[in-house]
């Protein structure tokens, strides 16, 4: 099976890192398509983007294969510090395992310092 996903983030993350404490990268691209409208004249890139990056990483670094694994909630998210055009953002991921799922905790920074943290938990693949 492969996973599909709908994305409004147009660039893959690179896994620099992988295990229980990954680490990927994603540059921003000036020209990401959330920008025109996130706001007009000051581009930021938006929140549920950052999370996405976060999803993306978290199923390039999961423990086991992605196959296995979807994401079952975004148990929290702190957003600290804006995220413009060309940032390169730092995702550090810890994993942990309890009650039958993964869960990743990820701190996001760029050459400014920490933009974000972000808890997603990942359960079994359900069925379709």
């Amino acid at each position: 099976m492969t996973n599909t996903l709908c994305s409004p983030v147009g660039r893959a993350p690179e896994v620099i890192e992988s295990g229980l404490r990954a680490r990927t990268e994603v540059t921003v691209p000036p020209d990401e398509k959330v920008f025109p409208g996130h706001y007009p004249g000051f581009p930021i890139y938006p929140g549920v983007c950052i999370v996405e990056c976060v999803h993306r990483s978290a199923l390039a670094t999961v423990p086991g294969s992605a196959d296995e694994w979807e994401m079952h909630a975004v148990e929290a998210t702190r957003f600290v510090a804006p995220v413009f055009p060309g940032d390169a953002l730092s995702i550090g991921i810890d994993w942990s395992q309890r009650d039958g799922a993964w869960r990743c905790k990820a701190l996001v920074s760029s050459d400014r310092g920490e933009v974000a943290q972000v808890r997603l938990r990942f359960g079994p693949r359900r069925p379709r």
